[in-house]
C-alpha cells in the first residue's frame, strides 16, 4: 500500500571528530535507506583530482559564495583553513518538501547554526570507542608528523566536548552495529504518530469507520 499524502522529510545534522568514521557510515546509510539524501556543500576551495562537481562539492568562486551569503541563500556557512563552506537553503528545503530526509555533515558550530534556522532538525553525534582507537585511525589515514596528529587529537577532544548538544549519540566501535543504530534513528523518526497519521490518513479513516 502506498502513502496517502506527501509528508515533509526531516533535516539531520551529523557531526563527529576527524577519524570517527562519519563519512563511511553516512555513505553506507544512504545506500541502505532510499529516502535519505546527503546535502552537497558549496565551497571556494580548489577541486581536487578525482572530485566531481555536484557529487563531492559545488565548487564556486569566493565572490559568488559571498554573494550567496549576502542574499541569504545559505542555511549555514563557515571558513575552514582559508576556504568557505556552506549549505544551500533552497536545495535542503526542496528535498524536505519532496518527503526526503536530508543529512548535513557539518561540525558542532554548523550544527548550532542549523538548529537556530530549522528548529525541527534532528542531530546525531558519532564518537570512536576510545582515544587510542581514534589516534590509531588518524595515524593510519595520514602521512602527517606526530606533532600534526597530536594537534588533531587535541582538536578532536575539543569537538567531542560538545556531544551533549546533540539528540543522539552513536559509538562507532563495530561498524555494522553503528550503522544499524544510525538507520534505526531515521526509521523511528519516520514512524512517529504525527507523521504516520498524515502519511496514511485515508487508511486510518477506513480502519476506524
Amino acid at each position: 500500500m502506498t502513502a496517502d499524502h506527501q509528508t515533509p522529510g526531516t533535516l539531520y545534522v551529523i557531526a563527529a571528530p576527524s577519524g570517527a568514521g562519519k563519512s563511511s557510515l553516512v555513505n553506507a546509510l544512504i545506500k541502505r535507506l532510499s529516502f535519505v539524501y546527503l546535502s552537497i556543500s558549496h565551497t571556494t576551495r580548489k577541486q581536487r583530482p578525482g572530485e566531481e562537481e555536484g557529487e563531492h562539492y559545488h565548487f564556486v568562486s569566493k565572490p559568488d559564495f559571498e554573494s550567496m551569503v549576502t542574499q541569504g541563500q545559505l542555511l549555514e556557512h563557515a571558513q575552514v583553513f582559508g576556504n568557505y563552506y556552506g549549505t544551500s537553503q533552497a536545495y535542503v528545503e526542496g528535498e524536505l518538501r519532496n518527503g526526503h530526509d536530508v543529512i548535513l555533515e557539518i561540525d558542532w558550530q554548523g550544527a548550532q547554526q542549523i538548529r537556530r534556522a530549522m528548529q525541527h532538525t534532528r542531530s546525531i553525534y558519532i564518537v570512536p570507542p576510545s582515544r587510542d582507537a581514534l589516534q590509531e585511525r588518524l595515524e593510519k589515514r595520514s602521512q602527517d608528523s606526530a606533532d600534526v596528529i597530536q594537534g588533531r587529537m587535541e582538536e578532536a577532544v575539543n569537538e567531542m566536548s560538545h556531544y551533549n548538544e546533540f539528540d543522539y549519540l552513536v559509538v562507532n566501535d563495530d561498524f555494522y552495529k553503528a550503522l544499524d543504530e544510525l538507520c534505526s534513528i531515521f526509521v523511528a523518526e519516520r514512524l512517529q504518530i504525527s507523521k504516520q497519521s498524515q502519511r496514511h490518513q485515508s487508511l486510518l479513516v477506513q480502519l476506524l469507520s
